[in-house]
């Protein structure tokens, strides 16, 4: 059904998207929040690396779009906690503005490409050689190197502050602990995260685009939505594994419905009814157990009868 090539590249373009769904994990699933940042932040770290990358700094390109993404982050949380301003509402105001910020950043072009240019990939191949995977061994990498990071700062005690404030923030504040800090935090670390996504997606496909953040919320929740549908929510590494296997998944749909031979402009439909799907399944999965019981408790009844 899929030859190695399209194999291959899902799993390279599922393990660079899995850095936004391990965002939207940390912000969504841990802080509570659903910050609508994540679409203008994967398109910062995009236009920052790309930018980065042909003025001859690609590696650099990385850590300043991930410094971008979380000063996006910052004016989000900023919004929201020092303005009065819903979390959700906080996250579009920036998400608007962010899209002006990036024309800016890529010299009021809606798009820099970067056919002859160098980048981390390129990098790679001369250092692997091109018989090796090393589009994937980057993306697996970086993937496994943000996830592990993640994962060990939520251990912390500033990281179990940032969890107990998405679990329950008046007991936070009644110890004490500063709210608006861990959520800004929160949300600096995971629009990062997101733009460190952009960044290296980006130098994958040697081209930025304004409009490549668009609807990255929805892939993002898709990812993470299949990933908890199919391995449960146990710890914090289970979570954390289940986002990245998701995003795979997510690609493998994709390339799927692209075989399919689905209109490309059909893709986005396709991934809101995934993500309608995942949420839903629990409910589902309930109703049809209820169902089930209730036909048994009749048919006994019959018997009983009978």
């Amino acid at each position: 059904m899929f030859s190695l090539a399209i194999v291959q590249s899902a799993l390279e373009l599922g393990f660079i998207y899995a850095l936004v769904a391990m965002a939207l994990f940390l912000s969504f699933r841990v802080l509570n929040i659903a910050d609508m940042t994540t679409d203008g932040a994967f398109t910062l770290g995009c236009a920052v690396s790309a930018t980065a990358a042909v003025a001859g700094h690609p590696f650099l390109g990385l850590v300043l779009a991930m410094a971008a993404g979380a000063c996006a982050g910052f004016i989000t949380a900023f919004l929201q906690t020092r303005m009065g301003v819903p979390s959700i509402l906080a996250g579009i105001i920036t998400n608007t503005g962010l899209y002006t910020v990036n024309l800016a950043v890529m010299g009021f072009s809606s798009n820099v490409p970067m056919l002859k240019t160098d980048t981390i990939f390129t990098a790679a191949r001369s250092l692997l050689g091109e018989n090796l995977p090393y589009k994937l061994l980057i993306a697996v990498v970086i993937t496994a190197l943000v996830c592990t990071a993640l994962i060990l700062f939520l251990t912390t005690r500033l990281g179990l502050s940032i969890r107990a404030t998405g679990d329950n923030p008046d007991m936070v504040r009644a110890s004490s602990i500063n709210t608006a800090f861990t959520i800004t935090v929160g949300l600096c670390i995971a629009n990062a995260m997101t733009s460190l996504s952009g960044a290296v997606l980006a130098q994958y496909q040697k081209s930025a685009d304004i409009n490549l953040g668009t609807g990255m919320v929805v892939i993002g929740l898709a990812s993470l939505i299949i990933g908890e549908t199919l391995f449960g929510r146990g710890g914090m590494w289970t979570k954390a594994v289940a986002a990245v296997a998701g995003s795979v998944i997510y690609r493998f749909i994709i390339a799927l419905a692209l075989r399919a031979n689905v209109p490309s402009e059909c893709l986005k439909l396709i991934s809101a009814i995934i993500v309608a799907l995942a949420i839903a399944a629990p409910a589902l999965r309930k109703s049809a157990s209820l169902r089930r019981r209730h036909a048994a408790a009749i048919r006994e009844r019959g018997k009983t009868h009978a």
